[in-house]
């Protein structure tokens, strides 16, 4: 069980950032920075990313305000309540999936923030830098722990189309976690770690 003084230390240590990102907002995070999310953000798996990136929907079409947003790459489990949804899990999927589609998602709708787990590639990496955005890693295999970050389900679109996991979610998140793992001005954390498993790996080799 994690002590309440070890929260109350790390969300010390945390930046509090607000929906929708300013540009110098973006422009001020670094890898490494830890943050704590408050606002709306947007859910986004495969379906909703290739639909943006190939049909792409007028945004007086799409019922949510995503310039300036954050899109969480996960599929929560949602249930419908009387006439309300009720948010179970909602953990982060692997953002590489939507290597593909990502930098015309941020091009093409001013996206200002991504949430998934194990980062994403120089494609996105150079949207990012291009258009202001930061990749910001959540925690993986704490899908209820997220879940009670996420205070309201707020609505929900293309749910019938592509199903409840993959359609987008506008959802209400306050102190949401997550650390800067790719900063808005080229940096990457996951590339560093390549790069140092690497050196580490061709160091290995030499001395066998």
């Amino acid at each position: 069980m994690v002590e309440k003084s070890a929260v109350s230390s790390q969300q010390s240590a945390s930046k509090r950032i607000n929906t929708p990102l300013a540009e110098d907002i973006v422009m001020s995070l670094r890898i490494g920075d830890m943050v704590l999310v408050n606002g709306l953000i947007v859910t986004g798996r495969d379906k909703v990313h290739k639909f943006l990136a190939h049909e792409r929907p007028d945004k007086k079409d799409i019922p949510f305000e995503l310039h300036g947003g954050i899109i969480y790459h996960c599929g929560p489990i949602i249930k419908k309540v009387d006439d309300a949804y009720k948010l179970i899990a909602a953990g982060p999927t692997t953002s590489m999936r939507v290597e593909m589609y990502e930098a015309d998602v941020i091009k093409t709708y001013g996206i200002r923030g991504i949430i998934g787990k194990g980062g994403m590639g120089n494609k996105t990496l150079d949207a990012m830098k291009e258009y202001g955005c930061v990749y910001l890693h959540t925690i993986s295999g704490a899908a209820a722990y997220l879940a009670d970050r996420i205070k309201n389900v707020r609505d929900g679109w293309k749910i019938e189309e592509f199903g409840a996991p993959e359609a987008m979610w506008l959802l209400e998140v306050e102190d949401f976690p997550a650390i800067v793992t790719m900063d808005a001005r080229g940096n990457s954390l996951h590339r560093e770690v390549e790069n140092i498993s690497l050196e580490k790996l061709r160091q290995i080799s030499q001395n066998e």
